[in-house]
């Protein structure tokens, strides 16, 4: 059995979880989400504890277990207190500004990258150089991060691009030259 899975999940007191059939809807402060549950799996919910199970063991239904266990629990997390990723552009000129429901990115292109923000996530924009990406679905906000950083990946040279808040480029030597 998965150890993730037998983990209980403690529901804050603000976070309603409505749980009919294979669907599962949770709602909070920050928003609502749903998910559609396996059959292998069900979920039994007493006062702030919720606790999935197996209806039958195999190796397929065991990884399972984990997965939707920890997406959610993701679910909870998201709809009490919501994520928060941190990106930081490195680099002459690079900034970012939000116009509206666009995100505009100077990355050292001759020409501005027009991002839409989803539905669901908040940027907001501090000191030119700083995006802070906020929402509620942890796999939809990943996934912005991501297509952000997309535009320019860290390079191992200079140290430039989009990284990370914590994130450390290890750094080449470039060409030694002529001696």
């Amino acid at each position: 059995m998965s150890r993730i899975g037998k983990l209980p999940i403690k529901i804050p007191t603000n976070v309603d979880i409505d749980c009919n059939g294979s669907k599962i809807i949770v709602k909070g402060k920050f928003g609502i989400l749903q998910n559609i549950i396996p059959h292998e799996l069900a979920i039994k919910q007493d006062d702030d504890i919720l606790i999935v199970t197996l209806k039958n063991e195999s190796k397929k239904n065991r990884a399972l277990h984990g997965l939707y266990r920890t997406l959610i629990n993701n679910m909870v997390i998201g709809v009490s207190e919501q994520f928060k990723i941190t990106l930081n552009l490195v680099g002459v000129g690079y900034r970012a500004v939000v116009e509206g429901k666009k995100l505009v990115l100077n990355l050292g292109y001759s020409h501005e990258v027009n991002m839409e923000i989803p539905d669901g996530i908040l940027v907001e924009v501090s000191k030119n150089t700083t995006l802070d990406l906020k929402g509620c679905n942890k796999e939809e906000l990943g996934l912005f991060a991501t297509k952000i950083r997309s535009w320019r990946p860290p390079e191992p040279y200079k140290g430039k691009g989009i990284l990370y808040e914590n994130e450390r480029v290890l750094r080449k030597a470039g060409k030694s030259g002529k001696k």
